[in-house]
């Protein structure tokens, strides 16, 4: 008797431990659609089918009021603050370049590094400039590493930053190897599933299909892949699928807003990502995975396409600008040396060395700059960045300029244009259009959340990219990375 009542003890603590334990998805897939302004949802939602963006809004969560709280709003930057739940401030990622100790940088290079798959510098690329872990990072951190993360893109930066420091693989696209590659340091070898991918899609990724529709197409294929023979969502732990839709930015800039290879774009992603959520069903199975959707920026509409709707607009030529400002500064301050580094992103970097060479005062400098700059139309606010809580200007703008500045990548001065202006070299017609500013256009957002115990609704609170990161992490009981400053949304 006492035998089976000590097996039934540990039974039931045995059943009770089970109970207890936290519940989990099986797979968290994150979506980045590159460039895809919020309003792109009802924009399409009559031409997208029912398997696609629809089914995510019709048995999903969607928070429309969802906007990015830093400039500028650009790809690396985008991508890295999805899934650190951070601002440049803390990340360091103020950009897609900037400078680091006294040199341009592309916000991914690594020379510590090189390429797999490939024999060019593609690859030459990792996380390393970001200071601050992602969400991936945290799931990974919270099982000690039992859970596994694979990002993709076409791009290298937008498969980079998602998947942290810690990703099993990051893949991105080199179109001049037509293949998928990574680096080495994440693996020194590609495994035997992508060679074989990348041998039959050579062609198509030699023909450079970043502004064809095509782009996105095998990009979703890459991710069937990925599911197919890693595994991901199979196994005991959560596992995390980070992708990034880069052709809608490419084709966005050299089309525009409203241009018919735009539409083609998003109709025919529709039915790609159907063909994805059908396929996580079958391999992961409905209501076991959690995806959300979201953007890294979004994107102004052309200004020859507003002005000929009589709405106010125009383009702004930084490098001409530039030129003015240093010949200004040259004769103002009696030196032959360009004081004037660099502008990235509407970012102004000063040649500080070449200021201390000519024994002039940074601060004269910076305000001479400032005063000539706000002679210009087109620029509503030129800030010195370190004199910026002095000045006037809504608390917002400020905000969103604070967080974007980073000591020592961000540049000495800020340009804010006027709305519906952005920077163009030249003044002739043009079709497509770009980001990167503070407006709307640029900075509200979609976020969607659907699968794995996500109610059907949506809301029209204030959030920000920054919660993105908390919102899943809270949803996997996991602590958040260990730069956030968001918080998790609620639904109601």
């Amino acid at each position: 008797m006492k035998k089976l009542m000590t097996i039934c003890t540990l039974l039931l603590c045995m059943t009770m431990s089970l109970m207890a334990q936290t519940k989990r998805p099986k797979l968290v897939v994150g979506i980045i659609v590159d460039q895809m302004r919020w309003d792109y949802l009802p924009y399409y939602e009559d031409r997208f089918g029912q398997d696609g963006f629809n089914r995510l809004m019709s048995g999903g969560y969607s928070f429309d009021n969802l906007n990015i709280n830093y400039t500028p709003t650009v790809t690396c930057a985008g991508h890295s603050h999805v899934y650190t739940g951070s601002v440049p401030a803390i990340t360091g990622i103020s950009g897609n370049t900037f400078y680091i100790n006294g040199k341009r940088t592309y916000c991914a290079s690594d020379e510590s590094v090189e390429s797999v798959g490939s024999t060019t510098k593609a690859g030459k690329m990792s996380p390393r400039n970001l200071k601050t872990t992602t969400m991936c990072d945290a799931l990974r951190l919270s099982n000690d590493f039992k859970s596994r993360t694979i990002s993709i893109s076409l791009k290298d930066r937008s498969a980079i930053m998602p998947g942290g420091h810690t990703a099993n693989a990051a893949y991105w696209m080199d179109v001049k190897a037509g293949a998928f590659i990574t680096s080495t340091f994440y693996m020194n070898e590609l495994p035997e599933w992508l060679k074989k991918f990348n041998k039959k899609n050579e062609s198509i990724i030699k023909r450079d299909v970043r502004t064809e529709p095509e782009g996105n197409a095998i990009l979703a294929r890459l991710a069937i892949e990925v599911l197919e023979n890693e595994k991901l969502g199979q196994g005991e732990h959560t596992d995390f699928l980070a992708m990034s839709f880069s052709t809608t930015d490419y084709i966005g800039h050299k089309y525009g807003v409203r241009a018919p290879e735009t539409d083609a774009a998003y109709i025919n992603l529709d039915k790609d990502l159907a063909q994805l959520l059908n396929k996580l069903d079958e391999k992961v199975g409905k209501g076991n995975y959690l995806l959300f959707l979201t953007a890294d920026h979004g994107a102004s509409h052309n200004t020859d396409y507003l002005k000929a709707h009589r709405i106010q607009a125009g383009t702004w030529d930084a490098k001409a600008t530039m030129k003015a400002l240093d010949s200004h500064l040259k004769e103002k301050f009696g030196t032959e040396k360009s004081v004037i580094k660099d502008c990235i992103e509407y970012r102004i970097y000063l040649d500080h060395d070449a200021i201390k060479a000519g024994n002039l005062d940074l601060d004269d400098v910076k305000e001479e700059a400032v005063k000539f700059l706000r002679r210009d139309n087109k620029i509503e606010f030129a800030v010195d960045y370190e004199n910026m809580e002095n000045l006037t200007m809504p608390t917002r703008l400020k905000n969103m300029m604070r967080n974007g500045y980073h000591a020592q990548r961000s540049g000495d001065i800020e340009v804010v244009l006027s709305p519906a202006h952005y920077e163009y070299e030249g003044n002739k017609p043009h079709q497509g259009t770009t980001h990167g500013v503070w407006n709307p256009y640029d900075s509200h957002i979609p976020f969607v959340l659907y699968g794995w115990n996500i109610p059907h609704g949506r809301s029209g609170v204030e959030a920000t990219i920054n919660d993105i990161a908390p919102t899943i992490c809270n949803l996997l009981h996991i602590q958040v990375p260990n730069g956030s400053i968001g918080k998790p949304l609620m639904f109601q």
